[in-house]
């Protein structure tokens, strides 16, 4: 750390981690050893808090599970200039934070994502491997940003960031709103390998593949919504154009050969989608503009925010 003034701020949301949670908080103690340790439990039903307490955390409780929920309740209760967020379940290394908080500073980041580099085939179930991928793929396309593991779960944060960032995911969801929250505004960030071990044995994954899975994707769906509302209509009504298109070719060439229209309802279905496609195309228009003036509001916020650096 280049600057002794600066504080910083170990966030660690808990749920039924009682079996890690006091060697994450120890190994962070001892590498940050002046920095303030948070261990907020999400509807623990075991010793998670007793354990966090023993370890010497800061403790606070966020009785809605989701980790959208309990991260949200980090960001609004905790004042650092710089957050370092971690999963509590013993999988990350805390030795690396020292190399991420000085690639962080040293290259005046807003966010620096550890992108996991797994210790063994056995780290991460199948399922959770292929959706990773197809999830990490998708998101580069519809936003276009160069994250290559929006899903890690140890980053390191500004304040401007954590204090402009809404928060509206309730669940693992809310990775992927942070991802695309920095991608809006155009934040500095950078990712950088991280280790990714193996779970202590007793431990189990809070992510569930397939629900987990979905609500990922509509949030997705969801933020191409909110935040690029043209490409999203331009696309459904471009969709709508062309098969409209599609279906008036042979009509138009009966028409021409036979002076008749045979098949109506067909012609009815092809100037539907015609006038569809200018709805939903008009609909991107005017929520580009509203999306705009909400990046804008972003923005003055993420604005009012002294730099961590």
């Amino acid at each position: 750390m280049n600057d002794s003034k600066m504080s910083v701020a170990v966030l660690i949301p808990c749920r039924n981690e009682e079996l890690t949670v006091t060697q994450v908080v120890a190994g962070f103690r001892d590498v940050l050893p002046e920095s303030d340790i948070y261990v907020y439990d999400n509807a623990s039903t075991d010793q998670t808090v007793s354990n966090a307490l023993e370890a010497g955390a800061i403790i606070g409780f966020e009785p809605k599970p989701g980790k959208g929920q309990v991260v949200r309740r980090m960001f609004a209760d905790i004042d650092a200039d710089i957050y370092v967020i971690v999963d509590g379940d013993g999988t990350y290394d805390p030795s690396e934070v020292t190399l991420m908080l000085k690639t962080f500073l040293d290259e005046g980041l807003d966010m620096l994502a550890g992108a996991r580099t797994a210790t063994s085939d056995t780290n991460l179930r199948r399922g959770h491997t292929i959706g990773n991928r197809i999830f990490n793929h998708l998101y580069r396309f519809l936003f276009g940003s160069g994250f290559s593991d929006i899903f890690t779960g140890y980053r390191v944060l500004s304040k401007r960031l954590v204090k402009s960032f809404p928060a509206i995911s309730s669940g693992f969801e809310i990775e992927t709103e942070l991802a695309v929250h920095t991608s809006q505004l155009r934040l500095p960030v950078a990712e950088m390998p991280v280790t990714y071990k193996e779970r202590p044995t007793g431990s189990r994954s809070k992510l569930r593949t397939f629900r987990d899975g979905l609500g990922i994707l509509r949030s997705m769906i969801s933020l191409l919504k909110e935040n690029r509302p043209l490409f999203m209509f331009a696309s459904l009504s471009s969709v709508c154009l062309l098969t409209s298109i599609g279906l008036s070719i042979p009509l138009v060439a009966t028409y021409a050969e036979t002076g008749l229209v045979p098949r109506l309802p067909t012609a009815i279905l092809a100037v539907s989608l015609i006038l569809l496609g200018l709805l939903l195309f008009v609909s991107g228009l005017i929520l580009d503009s509203i999306s705009k003036a909400r990046i804008e509001a972003k923005r003055i916020a993420y604005l009012h925010h002294q730099p961590s650096h």
